[in-house]
């Protein structure tokens, strides 16, 4: 980074943390796929590939850079467990333009900013397993604060075992906010069932879990934001600590076409979100970074009725 470039001086700590906290995520999701063994998972639909006789995933990292300052890497993985995830980081900085900074806490009269963060997606192959979305940031101009969440999409929202993986999604952030704050858990769930909403349609992304912004930018001075890391740390390792154990009990079980199909269906509702509503897809766009990366998320097969 430039020594003009706008910093702040907690982001070099910020930035280490997610790109770790990216490595042992990654680490995580390949052991599953060494772990995979041909139960009849991907068998159930007729012409799959037994889940044994594919190659296990491996993520691929690609680098690249922002014109602007900064930049990031895509680490992205196909494999017989999980269809497409992607674990990005990324630490960026420069100017917020003209029409955008008044949407920015602290921009208006000083435009730079920095911003690191982490932001996950992983849509399964099997339609047992859930989907899963979880980001972190640290963002800083005249203010600084973190932001950042997670949340569950099961294809069959009202299925018993979809309420049992979301108990246990939840209940991991629970702890997670308790820690810190018992204030904290029933604002954040109540933000996220709120935010992850589609309104043309009336109705829930998921079952939830927790999100949460702004996290410091209030704060008269920024006595609290070690505070603030310490609890956004606590969030990721909430996340690594539930959605394996999920993906572990779920994707053995053998699921039908007709279940492969109604996931593609529900996919849709994901990307209606992603495009229409989402935050971090819009902070991304308008500040230049990486197409690919912002789009990430996207599932890479899905259908509408």
């Amino acid at each position: 980074m430039p020594e003009t470039a706008f910093s702040h001086p907690l982001a070099p700590d910020a930035r280490a943390w997610f790109e770790s906290l990216r490595d042992r995520i990654c680490a995580a999701f390949e052991a599953i796929e060494d772990e995979c063994a041909a139960s009849g998972a991907a068998g159930a639909v007729p012409g799959a590939v037994p889940l044994a006789d594919a190659a296990p995933g491996r993520f691929q990292r690609t680098a690249w850079s922002r014109p602007e300052g900064g930049g990031g890497v895509m680490s992205v993985m196909r494999g017989r467990v999980f269809e497409k995830v992607g674990v990005n980081v990324s630490t960026v900085h420069g100017e917020f333009s003209a029409d955008f900074r008044k949407n920015i806490p602290g921009a208006e009269s000083d435009p730079r900013f920095i911003a690191t963060g982490i932001s996950l997606v992983a849509h399964m192959r099997s339609p047992r397993v859930p989907a899963v979305h979880m980001n972190t940031r640290f963002i800083a101009t005249t203010r600084a604060w973190f932001g950042g969440g997670g949340d569950l999409t099961p294809m069959a929202m009202d299925a018993p075992e979809s309420l049992e993986d979301a108990a246990g999604f939840h209940a991991a952030f629970q702890a997670a906010c308790d820690r810190h704050d018992p204030a904290y858990y029933p604002r954040f769930k109540q933000w996220c069932d709120e935010y992850f909403f589609l309104p043309h349609r009336n109705e829930p992304r998921g079952l939830g879990g927790i999100f949460y912004d702004w996290l410091g930018r209030d704060d008269a001075d920024e006595s609290r934001l070690p505070d603030h890391f310490a609890f956004t740390r606590d969030v990721g390792e909430a996340f690594l600590a539930a959605y394996p154990a999920i993906v572990r009990r779920r994707m053995a079980e053998p699921f039908t076409p007709a279940e492969r199909e109604h996931q593609l269906l529900r996919r849709g509702r994901y990307v209606e979100f992603n495009l229409l509503h989402d935050r971090g897809t819009l902070f991304g766009l308008r500040t230049g970074g990486n197409t690919e990366a912002i789009l990430m998320s996207l599932p890479p097969e899905v259908k509408w009725a």
